[in-house]
Protein backbone atom coordinates (compact mmCIF):
# COMPACT_ATOMS: atom_id res chain seq x y z
CA UNK A 1 0.00 0.00 0.00
CA UNK A 2 1.07 3.52 -0.76
CA UNK A 3 -0.08 7.25 -0.59
CA UNK A 4 0.18 9.30 -3.66
CA UNK A 5 0.64 12.89 -3.84
CA UNK A 6 -2.65 13.68 -4.88
CA UNK A 7 -3.66 12.57 -1.12
CA UNK A 8 -0.96 14.57 0.30
CA UNK A 9 -2.50 17.56 -1.76
CA UNK A 10 -6.04 17.15 -0.36
CA UNK A 11 -5.33 16.39 3.15
CA UNK A 12 -3.39 19.95 2.83
CA UNK A 13 -5.46 22.04 1.07
CA UNK A 14 -8.09 20.76 3.64
CA UNK A 15 -5.87 21.49 6.45
CA UNK A 16 -6.12 25.09 5.46
CA UNK A 17 -9.91 26.31 5.90
CA UNK A 18 -9.81 24.26 9.86
CA UNK A 19 -6.36 26.28 10.78
CA UNK A 20 -8.37 29.32 9.61
CA UNK A 21 -11.97 28.64 10.86
CA UNK A 22 -12.12 25.80 13.59
CA UNK A 23 -8.67 24.93 14.94
CA UNK A 24 -9.97 21.96 16.02
CA UNK A 25 -9.48 17.99 16.34
CA UNK A 26 -13.30 18.40 15.10
CA UNK A 27 -12.15 20.20 12.20
CA UNK A 28 -9.12 18.09 11.08
CA UNK A 29 -11.60 15.07 11.63
CA UNK A 30 -14.46 16.53 9.55
CA UNK A 31 -12.15 17.07 6.98
CA UNK A 32 -9.33 13.79 7.07
CA UNK A 33 -12.55 11.21 7.66
CA UNK A 34 -14.25 11.66 4.06
CA UNK A 35 -10.92 11.49 2.60
CA UNK A 36 -10.02 8.42 4.69
CA UNK A 37 -12.83 6.52 3.36
CA UNK A 38 -12.48 7.71 -0.05
CA UNK A 39 -8.77 6.19 0.38
CA UNK A 40 -10.26 2.99 1.40
CA UNK A 41 -12.85 2.66 -1.16
CA UNK A 42 -10.55 3.78 -3.86
CA UNK A 43 -7.70 1.02 -2.69
CA UNK A 44 -10.68 -1.33 -2.64
CA UNK A 45 -11.61 -0.54 -6.29
CA UNK A 46 -7.38 -1.06 -6.97
CA UNK A 47 -6.22 -4.14 -8.89
CA UNK A 48 -5.06 -6.58 -6.78
CA UNK A 49 -1.37 -6.95 -7.86
CA UNK A 50 -0.73 -10.71 -7.19
CA UNK A 51 -3.31 -11.23 -9.41
CA UNK A 52 -1.88 -10.16 -12.31
CA UNK A 53 0.36 -12.47 -14.97
CA UNK A 54 3.43 -11.59 -16.23
CA UNK A 55 5.60 -12.96 -18.86
CA UNK A 56 9.19 -11.66 -20.17
CA UNK A 57 10.31 -12.36 -23.74
CA UNK A 58 12.91 -10.61 -26.36
CA UNK A 59 16.85 -11.09 -26.37
CA UNK A 60 19.54 -12.75 -24.20
CA UNK A 61 22.44 -11.68 -26.06
CA UNK A 62 23.48 -8.29 -27.28
CA UNK A 63 27.05 -6.64 -28.47
CA UNK A 64 28.84 -3.65 -25.84
CA UNK A 65 27.07 -0.68 -27.39
CA UNK A 66 24.04 -1.88 -29.36
CA UNK A 67 20.86 -1.97 -28.34
CA UNK A 68 18.69 -5.18 -26.33
CA UNK A 69 14.79 -5.36 -26.48
CA UNK A 70 13.04 -7.39 -23.45
CA UNK A 71 9.73 -7.14 -23.57
CA UNK A 72 7.20 -7.30 -20.47
CA UNK A 73 3.83 -8.75 -21.09
CA UNK A 74 1.06 -7.81 -18.43
CA UNK A 75 -2.25 -9.80 -18.14
CA UNK A 76 -5.15 -9.06 -16.02
CA UNK A 77 -7.50 -11.66 -15.54
CA UNK A 78 -9.76 -9.79 -12.67
CA UNK A 79 -12.51 -7.76 -13.52
CA UNK A 80 -11.28 -4.44 -12.52
CA UNK A 81 -9.35 -2.33 -14.75
CA UNK A 82 -5.51 -1.83 -13.94
CA UNK A 83 -4.34 1.07 -13.66
CA UNK A 84 -0.44 0.67 -12.88
CA UNK A 85 3.15 2.13 -12.76
CA UNK A 86 5.63 -0.59 -13.05
CA UNK A 87 9.40 -0.55 -12.75
CA UNK A 88 11.37 -3.08 -14.56
CA UNK A 89 14.72 -3.14 -12.15
CA UNK A 90 17.80 -4.08 -14.28
CA UNK A 91 21.39 -3.46 -13.12
CA UNK A 92 22.65 0.57 -13.50
CA UNK A 93 25.25 -0.86 -15.79
CA UNK A 94 22.14 -1.96 -18.61
CA UNK A 95 22.11 1.64 -19.97
CA UNK A 96 24.20 5.13 -20.19
CA UNK A 97 24.09 6.80 -17.03
CA UNK A 98 21.28 9.27 -16.24
CA UNK A 99 18.99 7.21 -18.56
CA UNK A 100 18.07 4.64 -16.24
CA UNK A 101 14.76 5.68 -14.05
CA UNK A 102 13.30 6.94 -17.19
CA UNK A 103 13.78 3.75 -18.92
CA UNK A 104 12.42 1.10 -16.41
CA UNK A 105 9.18 2.89 -15.45
CA UNK A 106 6.45 2.23 -17.49
CA UNK A 107 2.71 3.74 -17.00
CA UNK A 108 -0.15 1.73 -18.22
CA UNK A 109 -3.64 0.59 -18.53
CA UNK A 110 -5.34 -3.13 -18.93
CA UNK A 111 -8.89 -3.57 -19.42
CA UNK A 112 -10.54 -6.55 -17.72
CA UNK A 113 -9.35 -9.86 -19.44
CA UNK A 114 -6.79 -8.20 -21.58
CA UNK A 115 -3.06 -7.88 -21.78
CA UNK A 116 -0.22 -5.27 -22.63
CA UNK A 117 3.10 -5.33 -23.60
CA UNK A 118 5.94 -3.45 -22.54
CA UNK A 119 9.60 -2.53 -23.54
CA UNK A 120 12.40 -1.62 -22.02
CA UNK A 121 15.46 -1.29 -24.25
CA UNK A 122 18.84 -1.95 -23.29
CA UNK A 123 22.20 -0.18 -23.75
CA UNK A 124 24.49 -2.16 -21.54
CA UNK A 125 28.05 -0.26 -20.69
CA UNK A 126 30.12 -3.10 -19.62
CA UNK A 127 30.58 -6.57 -20.53
CA UNK A 128 28.96 -9.68 -19.10
CA UNK A 129 25.43 -10.87 -17.65
CA UNK A 130 22.82 -8.12 -16.90
CA UNK A 131 19.98 -9.67 -14.78
CA UNK A 132 16.40 -8.62 -14.09
CA UNK A 133 15.51 -9.42 -10.66
CA UNK A 134 11.95 -8.51 -10.11
CA UNK A 135 9.16 -6.78 -11.41
CA UNK A 136 7.74 -3.98 -8.97
CA UNK A 137 3.98 -3.23 -9.61
CA UNK A 138 1.74 0.07 -8.08
CA UNK A 139 -1.97 -0.57 -8.92
CA UNK A 140 -4.28 2.61 -8.89
CA UNK A 141 -7.90 3.16 -8.00
CA UNK A 142 -10.21 5.51 -10.29
CA UNK A 143 -9.38 8.05 -8.17
CA UNK A 144 -5.50 8.35 -7.31
CA UNK A 145 -5.55 8.34 -3.70
CA UNK A 146 -3.93 5.12 -2.49
CA UNK A 147 -2.26 2.18 -4.74
CA UNK A 148 -1.67 -1.53 -3.97
CA UNK A 149 2.03 -2.46 -4.18
CA UNK A 150 3.39 -6.05 -4.84
CA UNK A 151 6.45 -7.58 -6.86
CA UNK A 152 6.70 -10.50 -9.08
CA UNK A 153 10.13 -12.41 -9.53
CA UNK A 154 10.77 -12.77 -13.10
CA UNK A 155 14.54 -13.74 -13.59
CA UNK A 156 15.75 -12.55 -17.07
CA UNK A 157 19.43 -12.47 -17.84
CA UNK A 158 21.08 -10.60 -21.04
CA UNK A 159 24.40 -11.81 -21.91
CA UNK A 160 26.30 -8.58 -22.79
CA UNK A 161 29.27 -9.62 -25.73
CA UNK A 162 32.92 -7.93 -26.40
CA UNK A 163 31.83 -5.78 -29.35
CA UNK A 164 34.81 -7.08 -31.61
CA UNK A 165 35.55 -3.51 -33.32
CA UNK A 166 38.54 -4.92 -34.88
CA UNK A 167 36.60 -6.71 -37.70
CA UNK A 168 37.02 -3.59 -39.53
CA UNK A 169 40.39 -5.24 -40.11
CA UNK A 170 39.40 -8.38 -41.35
CA UNK A 171 39.10 -7.70 -45.09
CA UNK A 172 42.00 -6.36 -45.50
CA UNK A 173 44.11 -9.33 -43.36
CA UNK A 174 42.29 -11.86 -45.86
CA UNK A 175 43.17 -10.21 -49.21
CA UNK A 176 46.90 -10.88 -47.74
CA UNK A 177 46.00 -14.29 -46.78
CA UNK A 178 44.58 -14.76 -50.03
CA UNK A 179 47.82 -13.43 -51.62
CA UNK A 180 49.56 -15.47 -49.52
CA UNK A 181 47.78 -18.48 -50.10
CA UNK A 182 48.74 -18.09 -53.93
CA UNK A 183 44.37 -17.52 -55.04
CA UNK A 184 44.77 -13.92 -56.43
CA UNK A 185 46.78 -12.38 -59.30
CA UNK A 186 49.99 -10.90 -57.71
CA UNK A 187 53.27 -10.45 -58.96
CA UNK A 188 55.11 -12.84 -56.58
CA UNK A 189 53.60 -16.62 -56.54
CA UNK A 190 52.58 -17.55 -52.97
CA UNK A 191 54.61 -17.95 -50.35
CA UNK A 192 54.21 -21.15 -48.06
CA UNK A 193 55.74 -24.37 -47.12
CA UNK A 194 53.03 -27.49 -47.65
CA UNK A 195 53.68 -28.73 -51.29
CA UNK A 196 50.72 -27.31 -53.52
CA UNK A 197 51.24 -29.14 -56.84
CA UNK A 198 53.39 -28.84 -60.25
CA UNK A 199 53.16 -26.48 -62.95
CA UNK A 200 55.37 -25.67 -66.18
CA UNK A 201 58.33 -23.73 -65.74
CA UNK A 202 57.74 -19.83 -66.81
CA UNK A 203 60.85 -17.42 -66.99
CA UNK A 204 61.12 -15.71 -63.50
CA UNK A 205 60.37 -18.47 -61.82
CA UNK A 206 62.51 -19.47 -58.43
CA UNK A 207 65.21 -21.98 -60.03
CA UNK A 208 65.13 -24.14 -56.46
CA UNK A 209 61.58 -24.57 -56.96
CA UNK A 210 62.26 -26.88 -59.95
CA UNK A 211 61.24 -30.40 -59.63
CA UNK A 212 63.99 -32.33 -61.26
CA UNK A 213 62.28 -36.11 -60.77
CA UNK A 214 58.92 -34.65 -62.48
CA UNK A 215 61.11 -32.47 -65.34
CA UNK A 216 62.82 -35.69 -66.38
CA UNK A 217 59.58 -37.50 -66.59
CA UNK A 218 57.53 -35.28 -68.68
CA UNK A 219 60.35 -34.11 -70.76
CA UNK A 220 59.67 -30.23 -69.67
CA UNK A 221 60.65 -28.11 -66.60
CA UNK A 222 57.98 -28.56 -64.01
CA UNK A 223 58.41 -26.40 -60.92
CA UNK A 224 56.20 -26.93 -57.46
CA UNK A 225 54.22 -24.49 -55.89
CA UNK A 226 53.37 -23.85 -52.73
CA UNK A 227 50.83 -22.69 -49.99
CA UNK A 228 50.77 -21.90 -46.40
CA UNK A 229 50.15 -24.19 -43.94
CA UNK A 230 46.74 -25.53 -43.28
CA UNK A 231 44.91 -27.54 -40.39
CA UNK A 232 47.97 -25.86 -37.82
CA UNK A 233 46.93 -25.44 -34.37
CA UNK A 234 46.69 -22.41 -32.22
CA UNK A 235 46.17 -21.82 -28.82
CA UNK A 236 44.45 -18.32 -27.41
CA UNK A 237 45.81 -17.86 -23.92
CA UNK A 238 44.50 -14.68 -22.02
CA UNK A 239 45.99 -13.82 -18.85
CA UNK A 240 42.77 -12.86 -16.72
CA UNK A 241 45.22 -11.34 -13.29
CA UNK A 242 45.85 -8.31 -11.98
CA UNK A 243 47.56 -6.67 -14.78
CA UNK A 244 44.44 -7.51 -16.76
CA UNK A 245 42.73 -5.15 -15.06
CA UNK A 246 45.02 -2.08 -15.77
CA UNK A 247 42.80 0.47 -17.66
CA UNK A 248 44.20 1.99 -20.76
CA UNK A 249 41.88 4.85 -21.78
CA UNK A 250 38.71 3.70 -20.93
CA UNK A 251 38.57 0.26 -20.59
CA UNK A 252 40.57 -2.67 -19.15
CA UNK A 253 43.57 -4.20 -21.08
CA UNK A 254 41.35 -7.50 -20.85
CA UNK A 255 39.13 -5.83 -23.11
CA UNK A 256 41.58 -4.92 -25.87
CA UNK A 257 43.40 -8.38 -25.83
CA UNK A 258 39.87 -9.72 -26.21
CA UNK A 259 39.55 -7.92 -29.07
CA UNK A 260 42.87 -8.91 -30.74
CA UNK A 261 41.88 -12.98 -30.08
CA UNK A 262 39.00 -12.38 -32.03
CA UNK A 263 40.48 -11.23 -34.84
CA UNK A 264 43.44 -13.45 -34.78
CA UNK A 265 40.46 -16.77 -34.02
CA UNK A 266 37.98 -15.27 -37.21
CA UNK A 267 41.51 -14.76 -39.11
CA UNK A 268 42.99 -18.31 -38.67
CA UNK A 269 39.96 -19.99 -38.99
CA UNK A 270 39.66 -18.87 -41.99
CA UNK A 271 43.00 -19.84 -43.18
CA UNK A 272 41.98 -23.66 -42.61
CA UNK A 273 43.95 -23.80 -38.91
CA UNK A 274 41.92 -24.95 -35.64
CA UNK A 275 41.75 -22.05 -32.79
CA UNK A 276 41.35 -22.71 -29.25
CA UNK A 277 40.70 -20.37 -26.02
CA UNK A 278 42.15 -20.85 -22.81
CA UNK A 279 41.68 -17.84 -19.93
CA UNK A 280 43.61 -18.42 -16.83
CA UNK A 281 44.91 -16.73 -13.73
CA UNK A 282 45.63 -19.05 -11.14
CA UNK A 283 42.62 -21.16 -12.41
CA UNK A 284 41.27 -22.19 -15.71
CA UNK A 285 38.16 -19.49 -16.14
CA UNK A 286 37.19 -20.40 -19.76
CA UNK A 287 38.45 -23.00 -22.56
CA UNK A 288 37.24 -23.21 -25.82
CA UNK A 289 38.06 -26.07 -27.71
CA UNK A 290 37.51 -28.32 -30.87
CA UNK A 291 34.76 -26.04 -32.20
CA UNK A 292 34.51 -26.20 -36.54
CA UNK A 293 34.99 -22.64 -38.38
CA UNK A 294 31.21 -21.88 -38.23
CA UNK A 295 30.69 -22.85 -34.48
CA UNK A 296 34.00 -20.76 -33.01
CA UNK A 297 33.68 -17.04 -32.77
CA UNK A 298 29.91 -17.09 -31.27
CA UNK A 299 31.58 -19.47 -28.82
CA UNK A 300 34.44 -17.53 -27.78
CA UNK A 301 32.49 -14.11 -27.66
CA UNK A 302 30.10 -16.24 -25.30
CA UNK A 303 33.19 -17.53 -23.47
CA UNK A 304 34.80 -14.12 -23.39
CA UNK A 305 31.29 -12.27 -22.57
CA UNK A 306 31.31 -13.06 -18.63
CA UNK A 307 35.43 -12.92 -18.20
CA UNK A 308 36.72 -9.90 -15.43
CA UNK A 309 40.16 -9.38 -14.43
CA UNK A 310 41.06 -11.25 -11.08
CA UNK A 311 43.16 -9.08 -8.78
CA UNK A 312 45.65 -11.89 -7.76
CA UNK A 313 48.92 -12.83 -9.76
CA UNK A 314 48.95 -15.42 -12.27
CA UNK A 315 50.03 -18.79 -11.37
CA UNK A 316 52.48 -18.84 -14.58
CA UNK A 317 53.78 -22.32 -13.76
CA UNK A 318 49.98 -23.43 -13.47
CA UNK A 319 49.27 -21.31 -16.72
CA UNK A 320 52.11 -23.01 -18.99
CA UNK A 321 51.28 -26.71 -17.46
CA UNK A 322 47.09 -26.14 -18.71
CA UNK A 323 48.77 -24.54 -22.07
CA UNK A 324 50.78 -27.70 -22.57
CA UNK A 325 48.00 -30.27 -21.72
CA UNK A 326 45.54 -28.73 -23.64
CA UNK A 327 48.23 -28.95 -27.00
CA UNK A 328 49.77 -31.97 -26.81
CA UNK A 329 50.92 -31.66 -30.51
CA UNK A 330 53.20 -28.17 -31.68
CA UNK A 331 50.95 -25.46 -31.96
CA UNK A 332 50.94 -21.70 -32.37
CA UNK A 333 50.82 -20.51 -28.46
CA UNK A 334 49.41 -16.61 -28.21
CA UNK A 335 50.14 -15.76 -24.77
CA UNK A 336 48.01 -11.61 -24.14
CA UNK A 337 49.61 -10.66 -21.11
CA UNK A 338 51.33 -7.70 -19.96
CA UNK A 339 54.67 -7.04 -20.67
CA UNK A 340 55.62 -5.79 -16.88
CA UNK A 341 58.74 -6.79 -16.08
CA UNK A 342 58.64 -8.24 -12.29
CA UNK A 343 55.50 -10.52 -13.80
CA UNK A 344 57.59 -11.77 -16.77
CA UNK A 345 61.10 -12.09 -15.33
CA UNK A 346 59.81 -13.98 -12.12
CA UNK A 347 56.76 -15.53 -13.31
CA UNK A 348 57.01 -16.43 -17.06
CA UNK A 349 60.78 -16.42 -18.03
CA UNK A 350 61.85 -19.25 -15.74
CA UNK A 351 59.29 -21.69 -17.18
CA UNK A 352 59.63 -20.30 -20.91
CA UNK A 353 62.07 -23.37 -22.29
CA UNK A 354 59.20 -25.87 -21.44
CA UNK A 355 56.81 -23.79 -23.98
CA UNK A 356 59.67 -22.89 -26.97
CA UNK A 357 60.75 -26.75 -26.80
CA UNK A 358 57.52 -27.66 -28.16
CA UNK A 359 55.50 -24.82 -29.67
CA UNK A 360 56.29 -21.42 -31.33
CA UNK A 361 55.02 -18.91 -28.78
CA UNK A 362 53.87 -15.49 -29.79
CA UNK A 363 53.18 -12.91 -26.69
CA UNK A 364 51.22 -10.10 -27.66
CA UNK A 365 50.76 -7.26 -24.95
CA UNK A 366 48.66 -3.44 -24.52
CA UNK A 367 50.75 -0.81 -24.53
CA UNK A 368 49.86 2.08 -22.70
CA UNK A 369 49.39 5.49 -25.65
CA UNK A 370 49.60 8.10 -22.55
CA UNK A 371 53.03 6.73 -21.50
CA UNK A 372 54.10 8.02 -25.21
CA UNK A 373 52.61 11.06 -25.05
CA UNK A 374 54.46 11.47 -21.73
CA UNK A 375 58.05 11.35 -23.27
CA UNK A 376 57.36 14.58 -25.33
CA UNK A 377 56.15 16.59 -22.58
CA UNK A 378 58.48 19.36 -22.05
CA UNK A 379 58.30 22.86 -20.96
CA UNK A 380 58.21 22.94 -17.26
CA UNK A 381 60.30 20.99 -14.53
CA UNK A 382 57.17 18.65 -14.02
CA UNK A 383 56.98 17.91 -17.82
CA UNK A 384 60.34 17.28 -18.20
CA UNK A 385 59.97 14.70 -15.12
CA UNK A 386 57.22 12.97 -16.84
CA UNK A 387 58.92 12.54 -20.15
CA UNK A 388 62.28 11.14 -18.32
CA UNK A 389 59.41 8.55 -16.32
CA UNK A 390 57.59 7.82 -20.11
CA UNK A 391 61.08 7.20 -21.39
CA UNK A 392 62.00 4.92 -18.39
CA UNK A 393 59.07 2.99 -18.50
CA UNK A 394 59.54 2.55 -22.31
CA UNK A 395 63.10 1.12 -21.93
CA UNK A 396 61.86 -0.99 -19.32
CA UNK A 397 59.26 -2.66 -21.91
CA UNK A 398 61.55 -2.99 -24.81
CA UNK A 399 64.26 -4.63 -22.39
CA UNK A 400 61.41 -7.13 -21.22
CA UNK A 401 61.15 -7.95 -25.13
CA UNK A 402 64.44 -8.36 -25.72
CA UNK A 403 64.63 -11.00 -23.02
CA UNK A 404 61.53 -12.47 -24.16
CA UNK A 405 62.78 -12.60 -28.00
CA UNK A 406 66.19 -14.47 -26.95
CA UNK A 407 64.21 -17.23 -25.94
CA UNK A 408 62.96 -17.26 -29.79
CA UNK A 409 59.37 -15.53 -28.63
CA UNK A 410 57.64 -13.12 -31.24
CA UNK A 411 56.56 -10.41 -29.20
CA UNK A 412 53.97 -7.72 -30.09
CA UNK A 413 53.61 -4.73 -27.97
CA UNK A 414 50.82 -2.26 -29.68
CA UNK A 415 48.49 0.29 -28.58
CA UNK A 416 44.96 -0.50 -27.94
CA UNK A 417 44.20 0.66 -31.38
CA UNK A 418 46.93 -1.22 -33.06
CA UNK A 419 47.08 -4.38 -31.58
CA UNK A 420 44.58 -6.12 -33.31
CA UNK A 421 45.80 -5.61 -36.70
CA UNK A 422 49.13 -5.63 -34.96
CA UNK A 423 48.38 -9.19 -34.05
CA UNK A 424 46.89 -10.24 -37.50
CA UNK A 425 50.15 -9.56 -39.20
CA UNK A 426 52.49 -11.51 -36.94
CA UNK A 427 50.24 -14.36 -37.29
CA UNK A 428 50.84 -13.99 -41.33
CA UNK A 429 54.31 -13.34 -40.85
CA UNK A 430 54.97 -16.76 -39.12
CA UNK A 431 52.66 -18.33 -41.50
CA UNK A 432 54.70 -17.13 -44.66
CA UNK A 433 57.63 -17.92 -42.97
CA UNK A 434 56.56 -21.41 -42.58
CA UNK A 435 56.80 -21.14 -38.50
CA UNK A 436 53.64 -22.68 -37.52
Amino acid sequence: MALTGRTALLAALGSIPVGLLEPSWTGLLAVNAPLALACACDYALATPVRSLRLTRSGDTTVRLGETAEVRLTVANPGRRPLRARIRDAWPPSSWPAGTGPETSRHTLSVPPGERRRLTTRLQPTRRGDRTADRVTVRSYGPLGLLSRQGTHVLPWTVRVLPPFTSRKHLPSRLSRLRELDGRTSVLTRGEGTEFDSLRDYVPGDDTRSIDWRATARQHRVAVRTWRPERDRHILICLDTGRTAAGRVGDAPRLDSAMDAALLLAALASRAGDRVDLLAHDRRTRALVQGRAAGELLPALVNAMAPLEPELVETDTRMLVSTILRSAPRRSLVVLLTSLEAAPIEEGLLPVLPQLTQRHTVLVASVADPEVARMTWARGSVEAVYEAAAGTQAQAQRRRTAAQLSRHGVTVVDATPDTLAPALADAYLALKAAGRL
